[in-house]
């Protein structure tokens, strides 16, 4: 997030985008580590980090503070407890499985864009699938949330579980449809890409996006092979 963002903004997201992790575990929250750096407006963070720890019922368990100069930085451990076994990672897809996403992608990156406008709230205060991610966990063959853009994720799910995905772009849902390429590589949006059996009856709402139709790994958009030179997504 920008320097200039609203503290109160940074906190829930320094919060959500952590249990997103918990999420894509199918975990049950126990608890949240904040570490955080003393400075201006202290007590907006606070008020942020109330909201968003109230809102998933998550309790602040320690931490750390520290004063010092210069840009500042925070950082969140959360702990979660696994509600089912095996707990889903991305190692499982296999051939014949189909590809889901949760929600519309690119809402992110257009509340970046237009902090007042209508998806604002999704870039500064995104919303964690801990219920969806309980949910699918017992059902999954590979989950992960979508943190830097659905094409990388998804090409990093296929190459740890050794397969091909193939996907339809005219499947997944988008919030601006003439940028669908932007919003299938922006990130941020901290949905659940999973893998399930075909025949698999979904618990939640979820787009069935693709199929796992080989070993691998490659990711296939629209007929055409993609590799992780084609900037996929957001790379760290």
């Amino acid at each position: 997030m920008r320097e200039d963002e609203d503290p109160a903004d940074i906190a829930w997201k320094l919060v959500a985008v952590n249990l997103s992790d918990l999420a894509a575990k199918g975990a049950e929250p126990v608890g949240v580590l904040i570490g955080h750096m003393l400075g201006s407006r202290d007590e907006r963070f606070l008020d942020g980090l109330r909201a968003v720890l109230g809102e998933y019922g998550v309790p602040l368990l320690g931490g750390d503070t520290v004063r010092a100069e210069g840009r500042r930085v925070w950082g969140c451990t959360a702990i979660g407890r696994a509600t089912s076994d095996p707990v889903p990672d991305r190692r499982g897809a296999k051939a014949g499985d189909a590809v889901y996403v949760t929600g519309t992608l690119g809402r992110a990156m257009l509340g970046f864009e237009a902090p007042e406008g209508e998806h604002g709230p999704a870039y500064r205060r995104p919303v964690p699938r801990l219920s969806e991610g309980r949910a699918l966990a017992p059902i999954v063959s590979a989950m992960m949330d979508i943190s830097d853009g659905l094409l990388l994720d998804c090409w990093r799910l296929a190459e740890a579980s050794g397969t091909r995905i193939e996907l339809d772009s005219s499947t997944i849902p988008v919030a601006d449809p003439a940028r669908r390429d932007e919003c299938l590589r922006w990130g941020d949006d901290y949905e659940l890409l999973f893998t399930a059996p075909a025949e698999a009856e979904m618990p939640i709402a979820a787009s069935r996006i693709g199929t796992v139709v080989a070993d691998g790994p490659a990711l296939i958009l629209d007929g055409q092979a993609l590799s992780r030179s084609d900037g996929l997504g957001y790379s760290h």
